[in-house]
């Protein structure tokens, strides 16, 4: 019987959540979704020294601002909990016990202070089937000498006992069949005495065996990791249950080589976490793309193609369409550039898609900060509405659409001295009995009333209708100058026209 499918996001609450581990959980989501499967968010917080106060509470808001919905987890419960792996250290002890007792694993005193020397003394020290032999461990010691050691409180960790010189084969959907030489791994520590909890290498493997976990989705960095994971499961004999593997390309640099880190966002000006994080050790603040402006459908669409595609041209996607489109068949094996100006492209586009209604209701906070809060909402939907396609962001409204609620007390210089003419204050006064005379000011008839004036008096179109935008917008800058009074009241065009007369026209 085909297994139904579950997947996990396991991320360590030690800090804000990276945009490639948003990708990794984006890529969970949308498999899990296509097949009918489980979405389960597991905490691995086994790292007790590394811990950060409100990291998981980032983690789950993070999720939930993009629409990722977890079926299973801390938060949503389920019948496979706890899911947050310091609550499950009776389970893991369970484990590492049956793996000292088949002699699959044993337990090593070297002192932190014992294993440097050993690496300062052997160039690429690893310990193995090469060098445990003259370690402080079971394998060596008297069966007396590790009990008493034990029953005395000295610290100690478990380790893998890993045969030599074997081929371990990792099946992976996106690479295919990986051999890798056990030679070249290390007998892993899979618990510590010091704090009573396991490592991450055997929590894992645990985890997704008893959660009854599929197909593990993770970025590139751990497969190294795949041929440890491979040999314990053969170890307790979960051959059958063993999930298959799929491991994602990594997110690089948007410059030169290597992994996408911070530092890069920091020095070319873009987030590389999904919400502003606060770090509660040093008090620094990292941006966020939630906070700098970006709507989630954009980031999501943006992140879902780094490193994989639909099959043909389609960029614009919905989250169902991103379901529905899914396949690791279309996954890259090597790494995706992370082409932060597409998203802010990504970001634009959403926008100009966006209704005018709802895309003024996220303007309105904006226009609250500026003083004009009370503004009606229709008039600001229609005046973002003609502005939209000039932004790549909501703050950007107000830059390209201010004039719409406050009239210019200040004219551009380069515009004045460029568009303000000998004879411009006579044709201003002129157009605001023009104006007056309009009892229909929708954008068609004010045009072709106007037009026709400028006609009939044989002035030069261009400067007239220059003039007549700097008036109003303060600017040569703009929509369309009659959909502008259209909008606005008539009086308020008017009154505009005679401030900039006396203003400028003196």
């Amino acid at each position: 019987m085909e297994r139904k499918v579950r997947v996990r996001f396991a991320p360590s609450p030690t800090g804000p959540l990276h945009i490639g581990g948003v990708r990794t959980a984006l890529f969970n989501y949308l498999f899990a979704r296509q097949n009918g499967g489980s979405m389960i968010l597991r905490i691995e917080d086994t790292d007790s020294q590394r811990f950060v106060p409100g990291a998981e509470d980032y983690i789950n808001e993070s999720l939930r601002w993009l629409g990722i919905e977890i079926d299973e987890g801390v938060r949503e419960g389920g019948d496979f909990g706890p899911y947050k792996q310091s609550e499950r250290k009776e389970i893991y002890k369970k484990y590492v016990d049956q793996l000292l007792a088949e002699g699959k694993a044993y337990i090593a005193f070297d002192t932190p202070e014992e294993l440097n020397a050993a690496r300062e003394s052997q160039p690429n020290f690893q310990y193995d089937a090469s060098t445990r032999g003259s370690m402080r461990n079971s394998l060596v010691m008297p069966a007396e000498e590790v009990k008493a050691l034990i029953e005395s409180g000295a610290q100690y960790v478990v380790r893998f006992l890993i045969e030599p010189n074997v081929d371990v084969v990792v099946n992976d959907l996106i690479r295919g069949r990986v051999v890798i030489n056990s030679s070249i791994l290390d007998d892993k520590v899979l618990y510590k005495s010091a704090d009573n909890l396991p490592t991450y290498h055997l929590a894992n493997i645990v985890d997704d065996h008893l959660m009854e976990v599929s197909h593990v989705i993770r970025g590139e960095e751990w497969l190294p990791s795949a041929p440890l994971h491979v040999l314990l499961y053969q170890a307790f004999g979960w051959e059958d249950t063993m999930p298959q593997f799929v491991h994602l390309p990594l997110l690089l640099k948007p410059v030169g080589n290597g992994k996408l880190s911070k530092r890069d966002g920091d020095k070319l000006g873009f987030p590389v976490f999904p919400l502003e994080w606060h770090d509660p050790k040093s008090g620094e603040t990292s941006s966020g793309y939630r906070e700098q402006g970006y709507l989630p459908e954009a980031v999501v669409n943006f992140l879902a193609l780094l490193g994989w595609n639909p099959g043909d041209d389609t960029e614009m996607m919905s989250m169902q369409e991103l379901i529905e489109k899914f396949s690791f068949a279309h996954c890259s094996k090597s790494g995706a550039k992370f082409d932060y100006q597409k998203g802010i492209w990504f970001n634009h586009e959403y926008l100009i898609k966006m209704d005018d209604t709802d895309l003024a209701l996220l303007f309105m906070p904006v226009l609250e900060e500026k003083g004009y809060g009370n503004v009606d909402l229709a008039y600001v939907a229609k005046a973002v509405g003609m502005v939209k396609g000039r932004i790549n962001f909501v703050r950007d409204l107000w830059e390209q659409g201010d004039f719409f609620f406050q009239a210019p007390t200040e004219y551009a210089e380069k515009d004045v001295k460029k568009r303000w003419k000998e004879d411009t204050t006579t044709h201003m006064k002129e157009l605001i009995t023009v104006i007056e005379g309009i009892d229909d000011m929708t954008s068609a008839n004010a045009e072709k009333i106007v037009l026709d004036w400028i006609a009939s008096k044989e002035y030069h179109m261009g400067n007239v209708m220059n003039a007549f935008r700097l008036c109003v917008v303060g600017a040569c800058r703009g929509p369309h100058m009659f959909d502008i009074t259209e909008l606005m009241p008539k009086a308020e065009v008017i009154a505009r026209l005679r401030r900039a007369i006396d203003t400028i026209g003196k």
